[in-house]
């Protein structure tokens, strides 16, 4: 018999606004966690994006402060949400809202490229959940904004990429000024021993959720490579586009000055365009995302730090223009698309400076990506290129290997269908 919501331990109330979010059964990472939430544990929970994590931790801390508003302070929450950025704090406080509409749950983020005036003015006001990005939520301890004495429960989301990022000497600090007997719940899409390694001494007897395990990635993405040049990647680029289409597309670069320069090139060339990366203003930022969740931008061109940060439906294809350096990265682009069980295709440009990062992918994924054809595009001829250049500059695997990583599927003419 499948497991409903009712069979989780939730009230009526909360039930009620389960299906008023039309919500029908709970995700597995939701059946494991809720009633461990509920039950006061701590919890290490991994599972793949676009699972429901949010709604794992959410509804039952929410139903927990449901009717006690008698224990609001001003600047002292009593749900704590700490995420490495401002897209993330963002959908998880949209999420929130959602969730609380009807009650009297007060839900805030705090997010840096924003004035302090009006988030000082709201927690002045008190709030039950607060969600912050690192660095704005020091800035506003060290100011006396805010105070973390009361915090019943601190939620790390996405705490692997905290650590990349560099906010862990940050959040040792936050994670010090709660109370000692707080709840501590960590989301994430995997459990990596690093992360284990940094956060064990926080945890209290952790109940463990592992729906996703480390280089896993989503059933309904369909994965493949094609082999380029440099020089040809603008021109890949285009002819991809034109072949799979251009709606709905989001493209993966390596640095700030690529996503603008790949971003110039598709609008010279008529596509509907936009980039988003850590140059652009919180406005900018947020005006490229809802330009591309409400159509009017057809392709977003993205940088790392967002990969993660971008969750609208329905994305069609991922296009990694630029290898990631980190394998766990090429996880959570992929991640973007084939989300709530619905199809989505990942396509990586592969040049010979990136075939060292295939192989850690491959090797992360366990498993060989399959080449794909493009109408108009010569993989042969894109692979002969390769291998002259990887004759004339070896480095780690030989020509004949990487060649043999990358011959064309037979076939395979477009996207397979599951």
């Amino acid at each position: 018999m499948d497991t409903t919501f009712e069979d989780l331990g939730l009230s009526e109330a909360t039930l009620s606004t389960v299906a008023r979010l039309g919500f029908t059964e709970p995700t597995p990472v939701q059946q494991q966690a809720i009633p461990l939430v509920l039950a006061g544990r701590d919890v290490v929970a991994a599972a793949k994006t676009g699972t429901g994590k949010t709604a794992a931790f959410a509804l039952p801390l929410i139903e927990r402060l449901a009717g006690d508003e008698a224990k609001r302070r001003p600047g002292s929450p009593r749900v704590l949400v700490v995420t490495p950025t401002r897209e993330l704090a963002q959908q998880i406080d949209a999420a929130c809202s959602d969730m609380t509409r009807g009650s009297r749950v007060r839900v805030l983020s705090v997010v840096g490229g924003m004035p302090y005036k009006g988030q000082i003015a709201r927690l002045n006001k008190g709030i039950d959940i607060l969600i912050a990005t690192p660095g704005r939520l020091f800035d506003l301890m060290q100011r006396g904004d805010v105070k973390l004495d009361r915090v019943e429960t601190l939620v790390l989301d996405e705490a692997d990429r905290m650590l990349d990022m560099g906010f862990w000497p940050t959040m040792k600090k936050i994670v010090a000024a709660t109370p000692a007997s707080r709840q501590t719940l960590l989301f994430s899409a995997t459990i990596e021993r690093k992360v284990m390694d940094s956060v064990s001494t926080i945890l209290n007897d952790p109940a463990f959720v592992e729906i996703a395990h480390r280089g896993e990635t989503a059933d309904t993405v369909d994965q493949y490579v094609i082999p380029v040049t440099q020089m040809k990647k603008p021109a890949l680029l285009r002819a991809v586009l034109e072949d799979k289409g251009a709606d709905r597309v989001i493209v993966f670069v390596r640095t700030r000055q690529r996503a603008d320069m790949c971003t110039h090139q598709l609008r010279a060339a008529g596509y509907r365009v936009d980039s988003i990366h850590s140059d652009k203003t919180q406005a900018q930022r947020k005006r490229a995302l809802d330009g591309f969740s409400e159509g009017k931008t057809d392709v977003l061109v993205a940088t790392d730090v967002l990969a993660r940060g971008i969750d609208v439906s329905l994305v069609h294809h991922v296009i990694n223009y630029d290898l990631p350096d980190n394998p766990e990265d090429y996880i959570h682009r992929i991640g973007r698309t084939g989300r709530a069980g619905e199809a989505g295709y990942a396509i990586s440009f592969v040049s010979p400076d990136s075939k060292a990062a295939l192989v850690d992918i491959e090797r992360l994924i366990g498993s060989k990506l399959p080449t794909l054809e493009i109408e108009g595009y010569d993989t042969a001829e894109a692979v002969a290129a390769l291998n002259a250049q990887l004759v004339a500059k070896p480095k780690n695997r030989t020509a004949s290997e990487f060649s043999r990583s990358l011959r064309p599927s037979r076939g395979r003419g477009g996207f397979g269908r599951r």
